[in-house]
C-alpha cells in the first residue's frame, strides 16, 4: 500500500476518533433521563414493524404490537453488539504495533458497543417494568456470538457492516421522522445511531484490509459462502423469535393462537423481522456497493440467489430504507 493511500486511511480513523469525541453520551444524564416508558406511543414505526399491514387490528393492537416488536428491536441490538464487540477487539491486534490512530479508533469503538449493551440491557428493563408479563427474548448473546465468531473474520466483517448500515438508514429514514413514537424510545436510537454513524466507517476499511489479506479467489469463495451460512443462521434466530413475539401478542391481546387472524400475526411478524434484521440491510446502497467491491460476479450472484427467498419482506409501502409511503 503507498503512502498516500495509508495516509488517507490514517486521517478517516483520526475523523472517527474526532467525531467520537464530539458526539460523546451518557445512558443517564443525555439518554434514559429518569424516564419510563409511555405506553400510549408506539415504539418502532408502521415501515419497521409492518403493523399497518394487519389491517383487522385495532389501532390499540396495533401500538402494542409496535411496542412488542421494539422491545426486540432494542435486545437485538445488544445481542449483536456482543459479537460485533468481540470482532473489534481482535482486528485491533493488528494495529496495536502498527498505526495508533487506527488502533484509537478500534479502542473507542469497542469501548462504545459496550456501553451500547449496557443500554439496551436498561431499555429491557425499563420495558419490561411497564409492559405486560410474558414477553421472552429467546436468544442468548454468547451461544449467538460463538456461532457468528466461528466465521471467517471477512464475512464476519460483511455481517457487522451491514448491521451497522441499516442501523442508520432506520433510524434516518423511519424512526427519526416518524409521528407518535415513544420520546424515550426515539432517544434511544438517535445516540446510538450518532455513535454507529463512525463504526459504519470503521466497519468498510476494516472489512476492506481484510479482503486484502485473501490469497485467491477460493479463499473468497470461502469467505461468500461464512456469509451465506451466516444469513440463513440469522434467518433462523428470527424465526424463533418472531414465533415467541407473535405468541406474546396474541396471548396479551386474548386473540385465538389458531385461526387465520392468528397466522397472519405470526407471518407478518417473521416478515417484519426479516425486513428489519436482513433485507432492509442488504438492499442499502451504500452495502452494495462496498460488497460489489469485494466479489465478482459469480460471487455476487450467489449471494443474490441467497436472499432471494427473503425479498419478498420488502414492504409494498415503504422504500429502499424503510419510509412509510402514505
Amino acid at each position: 500500500m503507498n503512502t498516500s493511500a495509508v495516509s488517507a486511511e490514517t486521517e478517516r480513523y483520526a475523523k472517527c476518533i474526532q467525531n467520537s469525541k464530539r458526539i460523546r453520551w451518557d445512558i443517564d444524564q443525555d439518554v434514559i433521563r429518569g424516564r419510563e416508558f409511555d405506553l400510549d406511543h408506539k415504539f418502532l414505526p408502521e415501515g419497521l414493524s409492518l403493523a399497518d399491514e394487519l389491517a383487522f387490528l385495532s389501532p390499540d393492537r396495533q401500538r402494542f404490537l409496535s411496542q412488542v416488536q421494539g422491545r426486540t428491536y432494542a435486545n437485538m441490538f445488544g445481542l449483536v453488539e456482543r459479537f460485533i464487540g468481540a470482532k473489534m477487539l481482535e482486528v485491533g491486534r493488528d494495529h496495536g504495533l502498527g498505526d495508533q490512530i487506527a488502533l484509537e479508533a478500534i479502542v473507542r469503538f469497542t469501548d462504545e458497543e459496550l456501553k451500547h449493551q449496557e443500554l439496551f440491557r436498561r431499555i429491557e428493563l425499563l420495558a419490561g417494568a411497564r409492559m405486560p408479563p410474558g414477553y421472552q427474548f429467546m436468544l442468548a448473546p454468547n451461544d449467538v456470538a460463538s456461532f457468528v465468531l466461528g466465521k471467517s473474520t471477512w464475512a464476519v466483517l460483511a455481517l457487522t457492516c451491514d448491521i451497522e448500515l441499516f442501523s442508520l438508514a432506520h433510524y434516518r429514514a423511519s424512526i427519526d421522522a416518524a409521528e407518535g413514537l415513544s420520546d424515550l424510545f426515539k432517544d434511544v436510537f438517535l445516540f446510538h445511531w450518532r455513535e454507529e454513524s463512525q463504526h459504519a466507517i470503521i466497519d468498510e476499511m476494516e472489512w476492506a484490509r481484510e479482503d486484502g489479506k485473501l490469497a485467491s479467489e477460493t479463499e473468497r469463495d470461502a469467505a461468500v459462502d461464512d456469509l451465506i451460512a451466516l444469513v440463513a443462521g440469522v434467518d433462523g434466530l428470527l424465526q424463533v423469535q418472531a414465533k415467541a413475539d407473535a405468541a406474546y401478542f396474541l396471548s396479551v391481546s386474548g386473540m385465538p393462537t389458531d385461526d387465520v387472524a392468528a397466522a397472519l400475526v405470526d407471518a407478518t411478524v417473521l416478515k417484519a423481522y426479516r425486513w428489519q434484521y436482513i433485507v432492509s440491510g442488504a438492499i442499502q446502497p451504500r452495502f452494495q456497493s462496498a460488497l460489489g467491491s469485494l466479489v465478482n460476479g459469480a460471487q455476487m450472484q450467489r449471494i443474490q440467489a441467497a436472499l432471494a427467498p427473503l425479498m419478498y419482506a420488502i414492504p409494498a409501502k415503504t422504500d429502499l430504507v424503510g419510509n412509510t409511503k402514505h
